[in-house]
């Protein structure tokens, strides 16, 4: 492993380095999510990007059941697995 010196080209190459890391860990935490029980469950805000829906459509398909979803509190969750059979139950060719 190189050692650091004082020179600007290394605080610049160890600046960038750490700016790399910091933009690696928030793409994961914004596309990875941790499985529970197997299953990935989605906010309100990724099942509209993932649907491409604005958020009084969703709050409409939630109030005619046509998305299940599970309320804990005030947070309401989807089960990836359930807009995914949904959008399978509804495909048409």
């Amino acid at each position: 492993m190189k050692q650091i010196g004082n020179s600007n080209e290394d605080m610049l190459a160890l600046l960038e380095a750490v700016v790399g890391i910091k933009n690696e860990l928030l793409y994961i935490r914004e596309y990875f999510h941790p499985l529970l029980k197997g299953e990935i469950y989605l906010s309100g805000e990724q099942v509209c990007e993932m649907l491409h829906i604005s958020k009084r459509t969703l709050q409409q398909y939630r109030d005619d059941g046509l998305i299940p979803f599970i309320k804990l509190e005030r947070k309401i969750l989807f089960r990836e697995s359930d807009i995914i059979k949904v959008l399978e139950d509804n495909y048409q060719s």
